[in-house]
C-alpha cells in the first residue's frame, strides 16, 4: 500500500491547528510539519498528535519553508494542508484508496468559505485543487506567497488530472481571518517585493488585486487586475479564468455594467464552461432591463451546475443565484406567478437564503395574489419555513 505523508507549515496557530490535525491524523502515516516562530501552544499541540516539528527561521518566503518539510517526508505521497483547513470526515479514507493509480498529482475539492463563523455552507467558492502529489518526483513549491507547485515543470504543459471526491473545508477567509488587518499588511508588503524583481509573474499583480478586493479597496483592485491580464497577453498566455471573474465582479460591484459589456461575451468564448462567468452576464443583462435574454442565460447557469471546479466556482452560481435572479426577471416583465416559482426554487436549492425568502415573502403578501388558493397553501408553507 502506498503511504501518505502529512506536510504543513505552521506559526501560531493554536486555535485552528488541532481541529486540522485530529480531521487527518488517522490516515497518514507520518506528519511533518514546519514551525517558522510559533510562541504559542501550537507546537506542543502538533506533538501530541505525533508529528515530528521542525524549526525554521522565518525568510518571508512560504515556498522555502514549505520545501524546507518536504526535505524530511518518506512517503510515497504528500499532502499539503493549512492550519485554517479541514479534511472532510466522511472522505478521509478515500484519500490512501486513491493513492493506487499511475498518476503523479491529484486535485482535491477545495472549500473557501467567507463571511462569519461558523461558516454558512452556502457562502463558499468551490475549487479543485491540486494537494497530492507524488514524492521524489522534483516537485516543489514556488513563488515566495500565494505559493504554488511547480506542476508544468514536472509534468509539462500537458498531463491526465484526477479530481477526487474529497473535500478540504477552508476557514481562512472568513470574518476573524480577513479581519487580521496585519495579514492584508503582510501580503501587499510581500507581494510588492516580487513585484520589483524582473520579468516577476502576472500572478504577483492578480494576488495585490485579490488583496485589495478583500480590503474593499475596488478602484485599486480593478488597477491590478488589469496589469495582470497584460502581463499575461504580453507573455503570449491567456490569462487565467479567476483573473477575469474578479475583474467583472469588480465592475459589478462598483455599479459599472456598462463598463463589462459586452466584453465578457469575448471572455466566456474563451471559458464557455465556467458558470460564474455566464452568471455575471446574466446580471448585467438584468441592469440592462434586457430581461428574456437574461433569463435565457440563467437558465444556462442552471444547466452548468457547479461542477467545473477547474475554475473558481461560486457555490449557488449554477443553482439558487440564477433561480432568483430568474424570480427578478419574471416580476419586472409582470410574471408573478413565474416570479413566485423562481423564488421557490431558489430556497429549495438554499434553505437559507435571505434575498429569496424576502421577495417571496414579500409577493405572497400582496394581496392580488392572496386571494389565489393555490398561493394562499404556498403562502402557508413558506410561513411555516421561515418560522423555522
Amino acid at each position: 500500500m502506498q503511504t501518505l505523508a502529512l506536510c504543513m507549515i505552521v506559526k501560531d496557530e493554536e486555535k485552528w491547528i488541532g481541529q486540522c490535525l485530529e480531521s487527518i491524523h488517522r490516515v497518514v502515516d507520518e506528519m511533518v510539519i514546519v514551525d517558522t516562530g510559533s510562541t504559542d501552544q501550537t507546537v506542543e499541540i502538533c506533538q501530541s498528535y505525533g508529528a515530528t516539528v521542525l524549526s525554521y527561521s522565518w525568510n518571508e518566503n512560504f515556498a522555502d519553508a514549505r520545501n524546507y518539510g518536504l526535505k524530511y517526508a518518506k512517503s510515497d505521497w504528500i499532502l499539503w494542508l493549512d492550519a485554517d483547513e479541514e479534511v472532510d470526515q466522511k472522505d478521509i479514507f478515500k484519500l490512501k484508496e486513491a493513492l493506487d493509480t499511475d498518476e503523479h498529482i491529484l486535485l482535491i475539492q477545495l472549500i473557501n468559505y467567507f463571511g462569519s463563523y461558523p461558516p454558512d455552507p452556502d457562502q463558499a467558492f468551490l475549487l479543485a485543487h491540486h494537494r497530492l502529489f507524488r514524492n521524489h518526483m522534483g516537485f516543489r513549491f514556488e513563488n515566495a506567497i500565494h505559493e504554488k507547485l511547480n506542476v508544468s515543470e514536472v509534468l509539462g504543459n500537458i498531463y491526465e488530472v484526477t479530481i477526487l471526491p474529497v473535500q478540504v473545508h477552508h476557514y481562512g477567509y472568513t470574518d476573524p481571518f480577513v479581519e487580521n488587518k496585519n495579514k492584508l499588511e503582510r501580503n501587499l508588503r510581500m507581494l510588492e517585493k516580487e513585484k520589483q524583481k524582473e520579468g516577476y509573474s502576472p500572478w504577483v499583480d492578480y494576488h495585490i488585486a485579490s488583496e485589495y478586493y478583500r480590503a474593499e479597496k475596488y478602484t485599486e483592485s480593478f488597477d491590478y487586475v488589469n496589469e495582470s491580464i497584460r502581463g499575461f497577453v504580453r507573455k503570449k498566455q491567456v490569462p487565467p479564468s479567476l483573473i477575469y471573474k474578479l475583474k467583472y465582479a469588480v465592475l459589478l460591484l462598483v455599479g459599472s455594467h456598462e463598463g463589462a459589456w459586452p466584453g465578457i461575451e469575448k471572455v466566456i468564448e474563451i471559458y464557455p464552461d465556467y458558470v460564474d462567468l455566464h452568471f455575471y452576464k446574466g446580471v448585467i443583462l438584468f441592469l440592462r432591463e434586457e430581461y428574456e435574454e437574461a433569463i435565457q442565460v440563467f437558465n444556462h447557469c442552471l444547466e452548468l451546475g457547479e461542477e467545473h471546479t477547474i475554475h473558481l466556482v461560486l457555490k449557488g452560481a449554477g443553482s439558487f443565484h440564477p433561480y432568483y435572479y430568474i424570480g427578478r426577471c419574471q416580476e419586472k416583465r409582470g410574471n408573478i406567478r413565474e416570479a413566485i416559482a423562481a423564488y421557490r426554487m431558489a430556497i429549495k436549492q438554499s434553505h437559507h437564503y435571505e434575498p429569496a425568502i424576502q421577495e417571496l415573502q414579500r409577493l405572497l403578501s400582496q394581496e392580488k395574489v392572496g386571494v389565489d388558493h393555490s398561493v394562499a397553501v404556498a403562502s402557508s408553507e413558506m410561513e411555516g419555513r421561515v418560522s423555522d
